[in-house]
């Protein structure tokens, strides 16, 4: 295992909103979705960029240039920022009239989490350092849905929680292994934002060892084709005698989180459309470089913890002390603990399953009262979880502990380069008047 110590401090920034960035909030109001989406492409050239040869070859004739705080506080909270309260899961027949207890969270975010899981957070790292975002649990401030939206309030209240790690960009060098050669040119400029969504692997498989127990099925160990030790405890289930292998659980799991890192991260794409910013989505940057646990001192990116074992072929990053915790250890003392942990974040003060947390409904704690209790799902989540990590040394046992996939790169568009390269078309309105708008 391996740490790399880090500034952790909460940054509460004052976000200034001036007179200008007040107007140029109100005009990207009016920028329309299908512009967005039908605009959306991929503009990797930024100001200060440059491409020694072949037939796009160009050097740019200004320097790099920093994207404007109000828009990178715009950015972060569209990537992650709480909306509104979460709707829940409305119904399931099978344990009718109470209601599923699939969310992890009683917030909404600016995208879907499958059964409102949301396992994810997020980082960002730009000239002035790597900073963390975490919103999954964080109740609303305010609802966005009245119009207008109070975009000013909601952005200025994301700026308020960022937390620094560091005063550094983040250290990932350009070159390969560290990234895919294609990205080695412009990924992670100077200048750029770079924002991800990281996913924790262990909490979304225990959500859905607690999703397939609410439904009465028990997992099976197909990669070692054994029942798990003690599941027969358990064969009044429904679906008892219908196990669901562990390989499909673990990669449901994967699938899910996957699917809400790279919806957070298009909808960020969207918003550079109407901000007129150059920038991409992507997956070419080696995710232990960047989580820190690939064991290689050129890459110490965010600092994360890892183990190592024999069995596996890759290290696997576990989680960063006092920022991102996952369920299993160092951050708990066993895994029963992280199961517990689990429930606690659903049934505990503040979740989504505790009668005195708010919510969207006219009777709020009577729905919240009626999600389906932890009582008998509790116990065979934690055997099935405690056999994984035992069995296999790790949480999930076949896919990584700790999952990073998507990146929104966001800068200023050089759109010179574009000019001399490209036919017309190539940027949007939006661009040609990001600087008169913005600066």
């Amino acid at each position: 295992m391996a740490t790399l110590p880090r500034c952790r401090n909460v940054t509460h920034v004052s976000l200034e909103i001036s007179e200008q960035h007040r107007k140029a909030l109100a005009e990207l109001g009016q920028f329309s979705l299908l512009d967005a989406i039908v605009g959306r492409r991929s503009r990797r050239f930024p100001v200060g960029g440059s491409i020694p040869d072949g037939p796009l070859a160009y050097e740019s004739t200004e320097p790099s240039r920093s994207i404007t705080e109000v828009e990178r506080a715009l950015i972060i909270s569209v990537l992650a920022g709480v909306t509104g309260w979460n709707f829940g899961i409305t119904r399931h027949p099978g344990y009718a009239p109470n209601v599923p207890n699939y969310p992890g969270s009683a917030g909404g975010r600016t995208f879907p989490s499958a059964a409102a899981f949301h396992t994810s957070q997020l980082f960002f790292t730009d000239d002035s350092g790597t900073y963390f975002f975490g919103s999954r649990d964080a109740a609303p401030q305010r609802e966005l849905t009245a119009e207008p939206a109070d975009i000013e309030s909601w952005i200025s209240s994301t700026a308020d929680s960022y937390r620094q790690l560091s005063s550094d960009r983040l250290v990932l060098p350009r070159e390969e292994p560290y990234m895919e050669g294609h990205n080695t040119w412009i990924a992670n400029w100077p200048g750029s934002l770079l924002a991800f969504p990281v996913a924790d692997l262990s909490e979304h498989l225990v959500a859905n060892l607690n999703f397939f127990a609410a439904n009465g099925y028990v997992i099976y160990d197909d990669v070692h084709d054994n029942p798990v030790p003690g599941i027969e405890k358990f064969s009044s289930l429904t679906h008892f005698d219908d196990p669901v292998p562990l390989s499909f659980v673990e990669q449901y799991t994967l699938a899910e989180a996957s699917a809400e890192l790279a919806t957070a991260t298009n909808t960020g794409v969207l918003l550079l459309q109407g901000l007129g910013l150059g920038g991409w989505t992507f997956d070419g940057l080696d995710r232990l470089s960047v989580l820190g646990a690939s064991g290689d001192p050129k890459a110490p990116g965010l600092g994360f913890s890892y183990d190592t074992d024999d069995r596996w072929a890759f290290p696997n990053a576990t989680g960063l002390e006092g920022v991102f915790e996952t369920l299993v250890p160092p951050f708990v003392d066993s895994v029963a603990d992280g199961v517990q942990k689990y429930y606690q974040r659903k049934f505990g003060p503040g979740g989504p399953g505790h009668p005195d947390t708010p919510g969207p409904w006219s009777d709020t704690p009577k729905v919240r009262s009626e999600y389906l209790p932890a009582q008998n799902l509790q116990e065979l989540v934690t055997v099935q979880a405690e056999y994984i990590y035992k069995r296999f040394g790790k949480l999930p046992g076949t896919v990584p502990t700790v999952h990073v996939l998507m990146y929104l790169q966001a800068q200023n568009l050089d759109r010179g380069f574009y000019d001399h390269k490209f036919g017309p078309g190539a940027y949007l309105p939006s661009h040609t008047r990001h600087d008169e708008v913005w600066s």
